[in-house]
């Protein structure tokens, strides 16, 4: 049923991405070459997917080509897959726009990416797939290589049955390059999983010439607004859609993937919320607070959109009473970055105390030092708008760390 094998996200995404795809649509960009490379090797080799056929690899002239003809291919009733990271998922964001809106069941893997403002950076933050949670693409993260094994195929498994385009996104070079020892499902272990009923539909609505069909149309005030609500339905389907597909993979690998996933104390007071590979070094930090009495959680973000009321409050803490929550981006100007924002809605009527901090962007290092500076604060006199990584002597937003800490044995250097 599984197999052990050394891979890095990349690789361990490209294994399942390869399996459900028919058709690729790539051009390459750091960190998320690999993906798309590795495609294109299977498909030359003549690897066969989960429909015993091989996969066809286009690659096209900018990621905005290869976003229009993933669009096209979807149009065609082909289940079809890209790859990419950073500006070149900016480029992807009009055609997303229209795969959301006709339900089209793409998959986007990305390795999460700098975004270039005052300079490029190749390495990885959130600040890319954070640009797009407004077209109402389906967004689920991974926070570690394992993590990539399984929830790449939950993408591919919920698109389908959804009809819905699914963004996985991953840290760029922090998981995306990482080689770890994991462990793999074996591809015949997926095809019960295929919503066989729901794929067929989606092939019935694929342009025909024998079928006619109008679709791209302009429309007016009278429909336009009545259009965009009725889709509602499918959208709040989704987070009981990836439970269900999590639970699958759950009976299969031994795991246990939720929407959320809380660890630590279960009476813990002073809880972050975050996601990605940060969420590895807060629970090392917090296995050995706690061992000094500490008492402190996490809430691993795996589903971010559609955001799940209902599965956050199944497991947060009923003894939470401060909530520092983790992104991995900017947004200048705004009261908040966004997954705190949506922290806070969810927990509007709540007596909790909410604040939010930045960290690591860039892959600045996120050290269990840092961590820990974040539970002290929630435990004294609390900060919004908060840095940890760097030491910000201009507006003076950083968290003193305590500098005798550190856990022994700790990767205390490890860029996270």
């Amino acid at each position: 049923m599984k197999k052990k094998v050394i891979m890095d996200g990349n690789e361990a995404c490209a294994y399942n991405a390869y399996l459900f795809t028919e058709v690729a649509g790539i051009y390459p960009i750091t960190p998320s070459s690999p993906m798309a490379e590795l495609m294109d090797t299977f498909s030359n080799k003549g690897q066969l997917n989960l429909f015993n056929d091989i996969v066809k690899v286009v690659e096209m002239q900018s990621e905005a080509g290869a976003a229009g003809m993933v669009h096209g291919s979807l149009q065609a009733g082909l289940l079809t897959s890209t790859f990419t990271s950073s500006q070149g998922l900016l480029l992807m964001v009009p055609n997303i726009y229209k795969m959301v809106g006709e339900m089209l069941p793409a998959v986007i893997h990305v390795a999460a990416r700098s975004i270039s403002t005052h300079a490029l950076s190749i390495f990885g933050d959130h600040q890319d797939i954070y640009a797009t949670r407004q077209t109402g693409i389906t967004m689920m993260a991974s926070s570690s290589v394992q993590e990539v094994a399984h929830l790449s195929a939950v993408a591919h498994l919920v698109a389908i049955k959804s009809s819905l385009p699914f963004m996985h996104f991953f840290d760029g070079f922090r998981t995306s390059h990482e080689l770890q020892k994991i462990e793999v499902l074996n591809q015949d272990k997926y095809h019960n999983l295929i919503d066989y009923e729901a794929l067929n539909n989606f092939r019935n609505r694929a342009l025909n010439p024998g079928k006619a069909i109008t679709r791209g149309t302009a429309q007016n005030d009278d429909i336009y607004f009545q259009a965009t609500e009725v889709r509602n339905k499918f959208h709040n389907k989704v987070p009981d859609i990836v439970y269900e597909y999590m639970q699958e993979i759950n009976k299969l690998a031994g795991t246990n993937y939720l929407p959320f996933n809380y660890y630590g104390s279960q009476t813990a007071e002073n809880i972050i919320v975050a996601m990605g590979s940060v969420t590895e070094t807060i629970k090392e930090t917090i296995d050995y607070l706690n061992q000094q009495d500490y008492n402190v959680g996490l809430i691993e973000v795996h589903l971010y959109r559609p955001f799940s009321k209902e599965y956050l409050l199944k497991v947060l803490p009923k003894t939470t009473k401060r909530i520092a929550v983790l992104d991995r981006t900017k947004e200048p100007g705004s009261l908040g970055e966004p997954l705190y924002l949506d922290i806070v809605a969810a927990l509007k009527e709540t007596e909790i105390e909410i604040v939010g901090g930045r960290y690591g962007l860039s892959s600045k290092n996120t050290t269990p030092r840092q961590i820990k500076a974040v539970y002290d604060m929630l435990a004294s006199k609390l900060k919004n708008n908060f840095t940890i990584g760097i030491i910000d002597d201009v507006t003076n937003l950083n968290l003193e760390v305590d500098p005798n800490f550190k856990i022994t044995n700790a990767s205390e250097f490890a860029i996270y």
